[in-house]
């Protein structure tokens, strides 16, 4: 299994500032389209944004000699799995998008919580979600059922690559999530990334106060080189 890198700070405070939608347009720009996990949905209000790198977790369909109850005690399993987390990742379960079964409840995500992780992550649902909201564990998923796990999936493995809302993530790629789900940076990527998503946002800023001085679309959004040309000229008179 792929052991965890720590994330530089620098780049987690950095991806802090910039929207997930900011990062799926840097990241089109370089011929990634695939990059926002489908039905990653925040599963309170307020949940803000979140950056860590992936701990990924894998289940496959529930298969009768191993979804059992009794699997939860094995070597291979969701608790194991929790015990590795890092502190300051960002779990990543691949449940296949399955919603009749809950992958984690309330005292996982407890444990989660007390393992420092930064969210979690999924294609899937949670169970006990009154539990789960009241250990404050940030959580972005399709929504709730009551069965549990094994009632729908067998989970078989941490830190391999998976696919998680339709997207291939692997261990140690880096998540960001906001309130419009999440996305996934490939760690090859990252230092391109970070520097172009800050000045993508720097840039939309500006926009934003254009727009409020009545400035019309065509040219502006996106900027011909006229704007950019005033756009540069902005940021000279900031430097200065």
């Amino acid at each position: 299994m792929t052991e965890s890198a720590p994330l530089d700070e620098a780049i987690r405070t950095a991806l802090l500032s910039v929207s997930t939608a900011t990062l799926t347009t840097v990241l089109l720009k370089k011929g990634l389209r695939n990059v926002w996990l489908r039905g990653t949905a925040p599963l309170a209000p307020g949940q803000g944004r979140k950056v860590g790198r992936a701990f990924t977790l894998r289940f496959v369909p529930a298969r009768e000699d191993l979804a059992t109850p009794a699997s939860w005690a094995s070597p291979i399993s969701t608790r194991a799995a929790i015990e590795a987390m890092p502190e300051g990742c960002i779990a990543v379960a691949d449940a296949m998008g399955i919603t009749d079964a809950g992958i984690f409840g309330d005292i996982l995500c407890a444990r989660m919580g007390k393992r420092g992780v930064a969210g979690l992550v999924t294609d899937g649902v949670m169970r006990d979600l009154a539990g789960v909201l009241g250990t404050g564990l940030p959580v972005w998923c399709r929504g709730a059922a009551a069965p549990p796990s094994v009632a729908g999936l067998t989970f078989v493995a941490w830190q391999q690559p998976i696919a998680c809302g339709g997207v291939a993530v692997f261990p140690n790629d880096v998540i960001v999530v906001d309130d419009d789900g999440a996305v996934v940076i490939p760690q090859a990527l990252l230092d391109e990334v970070v520097p172009e998503a800050i000045e993508q946002e720097a840039l939309e800023a500006w926009i934003m106060t254009e727009i409020d001085r009545g400035v019309p679309l065509p040219g502006l959004y996106p900027a011909n080189a006229e704007t950019k040309a005033r756009y540069e000229a902005f940021r000279a008179s900031r430097k200065a």
